[in-house]
């Protein structure tokens, strides 16, 4: 259904900026809604906001989903067709020193965007759980299906309050939402405090890495076009209720009424050695590695169950990390100035 007015919060980001990109090139409106806050440099948001107001049919709005008089008059002042909630205070370690930033964006913001849409009757609320919300579980691959009930982070609880929250709302008012579970985004115009983006500045300015549980993780990296396509086709599948669906044995990644949860990861996980090596391969160098023990909040491994999305979207991540990571180090060259003309593998 192209042609849409989409609002996008957390445009400024990472892959609100991506999706906002993608979907203004097939055609919608979109309004993208960030407040640059400070959690990373807010010059690379800037950056990314740059181009997007350069593209027809952009229009930013500077906002905090906290607040709920802004949020209302957003709401009542436009028509929106979809809405695709990607803002979210970020990061797991960032949650146990900060823990009042996730309340305030992540419970208190997205109860504002899901009043907005209820008051504002949208016809598709789609918003971005996490992976960290399979917490404690260690059954693989992860399914949709599974229960989640122990997070290990004030972040992932904060993620899967949110999809309690969406299904309240498709209950109570037939708002119909979709929840969907990341894996380990990457790709150009990352995030800095991700393992790509730190990993690459560390190598190329010669400092060491730090390796948790000395390598031994492993992370469904699932490279940022994927994780877009999949929302982009996702926000035009309006979920209806499960026919099939039972109080007796309720299947959590569905419901009677109009609400889904999918799972958007590469499908397969890779150790975090291997990742070292193959980002070393495409920098040319070599990394200095500080192995330490796992971190609070972290969790061993991450492996996405696609089926559904597959079944139902048509769709599942299929970019080769080799590829992706070969992108990442060629935009970072680029947008951060930085010459090929380095040190050689082996030494720096």
């Amino acid at each position: 259904m192209p042609g849409m007015n989409i609002l996008v919060t957390g445009a400024a980001g990472f892959i609100g900026f991506h999706l906002s990109r993608y979907l203004l090139g097939r055609g919608d409106t979109v309004v993208g809604l960030d407040n640059l806050n400070d959690y990373y440099e807010v010059s690379l948001k800037q950056a990314r906001l740059t181009i997007l107001e350069k593209i027809p049919g952009f229009r930013f709005v500077k906002a905090d989903l906290a607040d709920r008089i802004g949020i209302a008059e957003l709401f009542h002042g436009s028509k929106f067709d979809r809405v695709v909630n990607l803002a979210a205070q970020a990061g797991v370690r960032y949650s146990i020193e900060n823990p009042f930033a996730y309340v305030d964006s992540n419970l208190t913001g997205f109860v504002n965007i899901l009043e907005g849409c209820r008051h504002s009757k949208i016809s598709h609320l789609v918003y971005a759980s996490s992976s960290s919300v399979y917490g404690a579980n260690t059954v693989m691959p992860f399914s949709v299906h599974h229960n989640v009930d122990h997070p290990v982070s004030l972040y992932a609880a904060t993620k899967k309050a949110n999809e309690l929250m969406a299904h309240t709302y498709s209950h109570l008012y037939g708002l119909p939402v979709t929840g969907l579970r990341f894996f380990t985004v990457y790709g150009p115009w990352g995030r800095p405090d991700m393992a790509l983006f730190l990993f690459t500045r560390a190598i190329l300015a010669g400092k060491p890495i730090e390796v948790f549980n000395k390598g031994q993780m492993q992370r469904d990296f699932t490279y940022v076009d994927d994780i877009v396509e999949g929302v982009a086709k996702v926000c035009d599948r309006i979920p209806i209720p499960n026919p099939k669906w039972s109080g007796a044995e309720p299947d959590p990644a569905s419901s009677n009424a109009p609400y889904r949860l999918y799972n958007i990861g590469n499908h397969q996980p890779v150790e975090l050695l291997r990742f070292i090596e193959i980002l070393e391969d495409k920098l040319g160098m070599n990394a200095q590695k500080i192995f330490k023990p796992m971190q609070q909040g972290d969790v061993r491994a991450t492996y996405a169950d696609v089926e559904d999305l597959r079944r139902d979207v048509g769709f599942a991540p299929s970019t080769p990390l080799e590829i992706g990571i070969e992108r990442f180090v060629s935009w970072y060259r680029e947008y951060y100035k930085i010459s090929r003309i380095c040190s050689k593998r082996g030494g720096h």
